[in-house]
């Protein structure tokens, strides 16, 4: 038997106080805690965890997909149909989970680091793996797995194939470390920092300490900074650093030469020194707690120089880009490692734009396994995962390719791929790059990716995540979400973000044309998309396509029954607009009974959704007048449902309208820009992740005596001696004219800078005297430390109006962690 694998009995004897086993010997190897994320469905057990959906719904579809066994908190669940399945119903399913890895965790006797703090657990974590990769065989966390979930999906990769474990920890309240601990349960603990990240979730800096140190409670040893030492049980050997203060690692000195950093220290009264290629603070910090580490650990001081001077930045994320001949491009080739490949091709299935799917692996190094069983375990993946094509690159991948499906390609290296390239062999298809460092796989994605203006808006995907979940967590049960995909998705790019909506079973969209939905249709999303402003020569499109018009006059209800009547359907789903006070489009009251009476003479429209605008959902001063909105709106729909002979969604709430008025949520919301990071309610913002950045760089800097002037009609004057950059970004890009002469800043080097002159259309300036930068270096027009409410204030508008200002010939760049 597996390592990592229980019986249902087993499972049951574990965290169960009720079960129903039809198949008790069945073999559990896989957690399961997605529907859509299905690696073995034989041997998975399915967790109903606690979420905006009641999870049990998805318990038919899997056991029909060949899952059998499922832990549940239901206990009314109808089990009668399901003759093969396993039920084990519990209290918690989370908790559930955490006790069943717990368990787990308590069959290995080998050294397991647990690493926690508020920033740097990444990094570290990955450096470490980096720098102890020659003298272990390391199971750790893929990517920043870290959570009430996370952490115990990645402790169940332990198994006798390896001797070191590296999982990082994080929480954002108070009462998650001690979960976690159980299920990690540190020989060696690394305090990374305590800074900002969730101080709202605890009374104080000094609490949220108490809770993450919580995590070494069995640690045999704790690696800090000296200064959180006497937080820590006096019992506790603890091996410290500091660069201010006496410390076993005492670090004296750190000298910055361009990209690199030379740090010297004193260790048991000798001094050390290591070099490494990166001199930002972070990063410093970051390398001197895993130097403490690998120093406590024994590893010899000459050895860690060596193996400090080649990190390599760490890429945590997966990036999305358009490819040649019409294909997209996921660009992950910075690492290679079972785990986060299970994630990244996960991630390539939730990409509908395309039917092929295509993965490019290198070999894999340090898995703990045999080559033999490895392949073939990335073969039965890639199988389970539904893959269209495998390319294979390594001697490794190459010597086990029988393993892999015919037609596989195989390479013996990255630059005999490059050598027998052919553009022509990738179109019309998602490619999923996956590649460990030594390959080299950016020379593979520059080849497939559509060349791109150097200006790019950066889009964060797992922040879209983060926001669609704060307001569906706002929601009374059973509320339906709307997600409005309009102008481009605010600027964001339609067809992904559409794309990841559908993924996380938003239950619409909604577009203001018909042309957009048929995209978002032709790129492979099937979910409802309500159409805003239908228009009568886009009848035929919305009727080809599926999509449901918006029907706000009777001169649009007519003309769209007409329609359908020559089409000879009925039953056609359609949504009503009603005016309550925006008084611009919609049925006013006084046209409501004749609309009611239309709609129940005729068979060829069926209602889907009545609703209605809020004009001022952010506002206190105009409280009564939503109050009278909402009031008409329960009024008009009255009249509507007593007429028809079937009942509809109502809907009137906007994005500012579920934070502020959730008696104003009736059967479904519609989430607009707050999806995007941006709010009009002042309480909210802080609360909600920005999502996109705009940046562009540098082409060319000049030195300017005081005087001269910049920029067409010589509008621009330097005030003193200094320097100018040229950045490529103007008025053609969606950086408006109105931003020149001063008024607009962007970042350069973390530093705001003014523009100096008229903005042109392709290019602008900057002033950036006094600033240590270099051609080339990147500019930050909003995003980070230069908000695009900021932005909008410069321009005395609304964030709205500049995100979906931002041309698209500004290259779209996905991210996603």
């Amino acid at each position: 038997m597996s390592q990592f694998s229980f019986t249902a009995k087993e499972l049951s004897e574990i965290v169960g106080f009720k079960s129903l086993l039809n198949n008790p010997q069945q073999i559990i190897q896989h957690l399961l805690t997605d529907s859509r994320k299905i690696t073995d469905a034989r041997n998975s057990v399915f967790f109903t965890l606690k979420g905006t959906k009641d999870a049990h719904q998805y318990i038919n579809a899997l056991y029909k997909l060949g899952v059998n066994s499922f832990i549940l908190t239901d206990l009314d669940f109808n089990t009668e149909t399901y003759t093969n399945a396993n039920f084990i119903w519990v209290k918690d399913a989370t908790a559930a989970m955490q006790q069943i890895v717990a368990v787990h965790r308590e069959k290995f006797d080998y050294p397991v680091i647990g690493i926690t703090g508020s920033n740097g657990k990444t990094i570290v974590k990955e450096w470490l793996y980096q720098l102890l990769a020659p003298d272990y065989d390391i199971v750790r966390s893929p990517k920043s797995y870290n959570s009430q979930i996370g952490v115990p999906l990645s402790v169940w990769h332990m198994s006798d194939d390896y001797n070191l474990g590296i999982f990082e920890a994080g929480i954002s309240v108070v009462d998650e470390m001690k979960n976690l601990e159980r299920v990690i349960r540190p020989d060696i603990g690394i305090l990374t920092n305590i800074a900002t990240a969730h101080d709202e979730g605890f009374e104080s800096r000094t609490q949220k300490l108490q809770e993450k140190l919580s995590l070494f409670d069995h640690a045999k040893v704790v690696i800090s900074n000296s200064q959180y030492v006497l937080t820590l049980p006096k019992d506790k050997i603890v091996f410290t650093w500091s660069i201010a203060q006496d410390a076993d690692l005492k670090v004296n000195e750190i000298i910055r030469d361009g990209a690199k950093a030379t740090i010297s220290a004193i260790y048991q009264q000798n001094n050390i020194e290591i070099i490494i290629p990166f001199s930002n603070q972070v990063s410093v910090e970051n390398a001197i707690i895993c130097w403490a580490t690998l120093l406590y650990l024994g590893i010899e001081q000459e050895v860690i120089a060596k193996r400090m001077e080649k990190l390599l930045p760490v890429k945590m994320r997966l990036e999305l880009k358009n490819g040649i001949n019409q294909s997209a491009v996921i660009d992950d080739s910075y690492n290679s490692d079972f785990s986060s490949l299970d994630i990244a091709i996960d991630f390539l299935n939730q990409q509908n734009q395309h039917p092929k799917k295509t993965l490019i692996l290198s070999d894999i190094y340090q898995s703990g396994k045999s080559a033999k069983e490895l392949y073939q375990d990335v073969a039965n993946l890639l199988e389970n995962k539904g893959v269209n094509r495998f390319i294979g690159i390594g001697p490794e991948l190459s010597l086990y390719g029988n393993l892999f499906p015919a037609g596989s390609l195989f390479y013996n290296s990255t630059h005999e791929f490059i050598a027998q390239f052919n553009s022509e062999d990738f179109k019309n298809e998602t490619i999923l790059l996956k590649g460990a460092r030594d390959f080299e796989f950016e020379r593979i994605s520059k080849m497939l990716t559509q060349k791109v203006h150097d200006t790019v808006l950066e889009i964060n995907l797992n922040a879209i995540v983060h926001n669609l979940k704060h307001y569906k967590a706002k929601l009374k049960p059973g509320v339906k979400l709307m997600a409005m995909v309009k102008a481009f998705a605010y600027g964001s790019g339609s067809d992904e973000i559409a794309n990841l909506l559908q993924h996380h079973r938003v239950d619409y969209l909604a577009v203001a044309y018909a042309d957009e939905g048929v995209a978002l249709r032709q790129a492979g999303i099937n979910i409802p998309i309500m159409v805003l402003s239908p228009e009568v020569s886009s009848f035929e499109a919305i009727f080809d396509y599926n999509l449901e018009p918006e029907l706000y006059s009777l001169r649009v209800l007519q003309a769209f029954a007409t329609f359908l009547s020559d089409k000879k359907v009925n039953n056609y789903p359609v949504h009503i607009k009603l005016d309550t006070g925006m008084h611009r489009l919609g049925f006013e009251k006084e046209t409501v009974n004749e609309l009611a009476t239309m709609l129940n003479a005729q068979a060829v429209l069926k209602v889907k959704s009545v609703f209605s605008h809020l004009v001022a959902s952010d506002s206190d001063l105009h409280r009564d007048f939503t109050l009278q909105q909402i009031a008409d709106f329960e009024a008009m729909t009255k009249i509507l449902e007593d007429c028809l002979s079937y009942t509809f969604l109502r809907h009137i709430s906007n994005t500012s309208g579920i934070s502020k008025w959730p008696e104003a949520q009736f059967d479904m919301v519609r989430l607009g820009i707050g999806l995007y990071g941006i709010e009009s309610v002042e309480e909210e913002k802080p609360l909600l992740t920005n999502v996109a950045s705009l940046k562009t760089t540098i082409s060319q800097i000049k030195t300017l005596k005081k005087g001269e002037t910049v920029g067409y009609g010589r509008s621009g004057i330097m005030a003193h001696d200094g320097k100018t950059a040229t950045v490529k970004i103007g008025y053609a890009d969606g950086y408006p004219r109105a931003l020149g002469n001063g008024k607009g800043t962007m970042l350069v080097n973390n530093q705001l800078v003014p523009t100096i002159g008229n903005i042109c259309m392709d290019m602008t300036m900057l002033d950036i005297t006094g600033i240590d930068v270099s051609e080339g270096d990147e500019a930050v027009v909003f995003g980070g430390g230069l908000t695009v409410y900021e932005l909008a204030k410069q321009l005395n508008t609304i964030p709205y109006e500049v995100v979906t200002n931002i041309s698209q010939r500004v290259k779209r760049v996905y991210f996603y962690e």
